[in-house]
């Protein structure tokens, strides 16, 4: 980039890629002066299926960015979502080393490795390794435990892995487009410094980000995440019904979607009619919108259902105090949070993006809140160096263990 104070944030995601350039004052502030957003094309479910479209994606949304700044990007924050994610709670355990029993950054570092000795299959790799809390000796929940005394001590961390294959070929379509890594976040991460509080984080808060391919669910106690999953199911899905139901185009239906769809049918006029241009010069049609709210709430309905179960997964039985977030594209559909509420028997609300100062007006909803997310976490985070090569085994042991130093 031309200035360090300078960056630029890429959202690769499976309906729009978003590239954003940001400038950071000498207050902190964070000021959007450029972006880019083009269709996805080469890409389902956060994995490459054709390296060319998807490098011609990245390079339109790249180059429009670069038009508006005026700004020559060279590297990007990145984030990485997708059906490959999984991720896992593991504990560590260690004998602090020292003599006088002080607690050092190796024996932190000795416990995480500790706590990254789990099995996992031999086509995946570490991503994160997050710490969420230490223990030492009898005493838990401490944040922080260099310069603490004590024998032994104990790190629960939140492990991330990513298909190495796939996360292979998104740095593969990046490195054909001639753009270096600054980092690679998982998108959760990204989306909870704009979507929620701290204090929220301590409390308890649930993220959905329902996207086009799937829906991200992430869950935060404590003040670290605490579960990751991923349900096979987003907006698309939900566009596709209304293109089968209605017998129009896949274009059309999104559009119809969008600009009259409802996630409760009961929330619209059934008096209300839409018109439906027809298709191959055939003669338009009309319908009662509340037909098409009626195609489009069962799949919001199953989404959320998924979701429910998944969340079930990670052990929650009290609500947490934040209640649940809504994001993504899906997220904006009239009575989305209505039918979520029913489904979930909790709060959920959908928030704005925060701790940016200024944002173009077509970027600052929920849609964008992954890219705007990435931004935050760039300028707040130093830069992985060394990002272009192609061993990727190396790369991810690099972006490892710095990961690992963050959290």
């Amino acid at each position: 980039m031309a200035s360090e104070n300078i960056i630029a944030a890429l959202d690769i995601g499976t309906t729009k890629i978003v590239c954003v350039v940001a400038e950071m004052d000498d207050a902190g502030g964070i000021y959007v002066i450029g972006h880019g957003v083009s269709n996805s094309e080469g890409l389902r479910r956060g994995i490459v299926v054709n390296m060319e479209k998807t490098v011609k994606s990245i390079r339109r949304a790249v180059d429009d960015a670069q038009m508006v700044s005026g700004t020559e990007i060279d590297r990007v924050t990145v984030g990485i979502a997708g059906e490959h994610i999984r991720s896992i709670n593991s504990n560590g355990v260690v004998a602090v080393s020292r003599s006088d029993q002080e607690i050092t950054a190796h024996d932190v570092e000795k416990a995480i490795a500790a706590a990254k000795a789990v099995a996992i299959p031999v086509d995946r790799e570490i991503i994160h390794v997050i710490p969420q809390e230490y223990s030492v000796d009898d005493t838990e929940g401490i944040k922080d435990p260099i310069g603490m005394s004590g024998v032994r001590l104990e790190v629960e961390a939140h492990i991330v892995t990513a298909s190495i294959t796939s996360a292979k070929n998104i740095m593969r379509a990046l490195e054909r487009c001639r753009l270096g890594v600054d980092h690679i976040v998982l998108e959760s991460l990204a989306l909870s410094n704009v979507l929620i509080t701290e204090d929220e984080k301590e409390d308890g808060i649930i993220l959905i980000d329902i996207g086009g391919d799937m829906t991200n669910i992430s869950v935060f106690y404590n003040g670290a995440i605490r579960f990751t999953s991923v349900v096979s199911l987003g907006g698309k899905n939900v566009t596709n019904d209304i293109a089968i139901g209605l017998r129009t185009s896949v274009e059309q239906a999104e559009t119809l979607k969008i600009a009259h769809g409802a996630a409760l049918a009961s929330m619209v006029d059934p008096e209300e009619m839409i018109t439906i241009d027809g298709l191959m010069n055939r003669p338009g049609k009309e319908v009662s919108r509340n037909v098409l709210s009626s195609i489009i709430e069962p799949r919001m309905e199953e989404i959320f259902s998924l979701v429910a179960k998944e969340i079930r997964k990670a052990g929650i039985r009290d609500i947490p105090a934040g209640g649940i977030v809504l994001t993504g594209g899906g997220s904006v559909l009239l009575g989305v949070v209505e039918l979520a509420e029913q489904i979930f028997d909790m709060p959920v609300r959908i928030e704005k993006i925060k701790n940016i100062e200024h944002i173009p007006d077509e970027l600052d909803n929920t849609r964008y809140a992954a890219v705007n997310g990435l931004l935050f976490y760039g300028f707040h985070n130093e830069p992985i160096k060394g990002t272009t090569s192609g061993n990727m085994k190396g790369w991810l042991k690099r972006f490892e263990d710095w990961i690992t130093k963050q959290f």
